[in-house]
């Protein structure tokens, strides 16, 4: 049976996300019991999901904007590896494991390394920033992210002075994602930021959202946000991580480089060829509240505008 949620529920009469939570753990138990652990597929490698992070508060973080329901966040995604659909991720995700977790560091560095996922969350403290996501299809979220700038992981890399670029390679495994088949695309993904973008302060290397880790459709265990840039650019599941000293192979503009870009950056003053990006479409709110004006980086202009300083953003888009 297919049920949708009208367009005029407002957030606060959402389920509250511990209420949903609390619920979930009794269904998941009275499964267990009943039924057996075999029986639990999705819910068993999800076990992660509820996990509480320690955080501190981020100094980088919107304000004065809706928070978008976890509800919504964990239900409308983009993650071509569990299916091409916006539902189809939060379905299907529930194959990914997310322990153990290795992410390798190779390229321009002074000595290649590997970190366990549980040594990347004690790196530094994890902070909740809250930030927009804008998608380049047109809709956007206000997501409460955990992680500490990427920055700090990249001094741990020790890159040589020769390294502009950094490359994310993300997790591709047939057998945990058999709907990737489907979507047409060279896998694993990648993408990649100058090292200026990279070094940004505003560049989150994300474990979690909600004060939660990541659940799997959203990328677990680690992926980046980069807030003033279109969310195919904020790498999931990130597996590895390589400096170069060219600008690396980006998944989307291998795909279609007249459509994307290798910078991406939110900017309502350049077109998709199929649509304008002057306007988005706000997920979770009224549908009278729905649509809004696209702010240039994402709103982030006053930290990132400096980055592109005198770059044509119609050629380097």
């Amino acid at each position: 049976m297919l049920i949708r949620k009208p367009d005029n529920v407002l957030s606060s009469e959402i389920t509250s996300y511990t209420e949903y939570k609390n619920r979930r753990q009794f269904l998941a138990a009275a499964a267990s019991a009943t039924a057996g652990a075999a029986l639990l597929g999705g819910v068993s490698q999800d076990a992660f999901a509820d996990t509480k992070l320690q955080t501190v508060k981020g100094s980088l973080t919107t304000t004065g904007e809706e928070l978008t329901s976890r509800q919504d966040i964990t239900t409308y995604n983009n993650y071509y590896e569990f299916g091409v659909g916006k539902d189809e991720p939060s379905k299907n995700a529930g194959t990914l494991r997310t322990r153990p977790w290795t992410v390798s560091v190779e390229g321009l560095v002074k000595q290649p390394k590997t970190f366990d996922i549980d040594s990347l969350l004690k790196l530094r403290p994890l902070e909740d920033r809250v930030y927009r996501f804008r998608c380049v299809e047109g809709w956007s979220m206000v997501i409460p992210w955990v992680g500490y700038p990427l920055s700090e992981f990249i001094k741990q890399c020790n890159p040589l002075p020769g390294a502009k670029y950094v490359q994310f390679l993300t997790l591709y495994d047939s057998k945990q994602m058999p709907q990737a088949r489907y979507s047409n695309i060279s896998w694993p993904y990648s993408e990649g930021l100058r090292m200026d973008e990279a070094m940004n302060p505003l560049t989150l290397l994300t474990f979690g959202l909600y004060g939660d880790v990541l659940p799997n459709q959203d990328g677990a265990p680690v992926r980046i946000i980069v807030p003033w840039k279109y969310g195919f650019k904020s790498a999931k599941s990130i597996v590895k991580i390589r400096f170069t000293d060219k600008q690396p192979p980006t998944t989307w503009n291998l795909q279609n480089s007249e459509e994307y870009g290798f910078y991406s950056n939110v900017n309502p003053n350049h077109d998709h060829p199929r649509w304008s990006q002057r306007s988005e479409r706000r997920i979770g709110q009224p549908f009278y509240k729905q649509r809004r004006t696209t702010l240039m980086f994402n709103g982030y202009g006053d930290q990132v505008a400096s980055l592109y300083s005198g770059m044509d953003l119609n050629k380097y888009y």
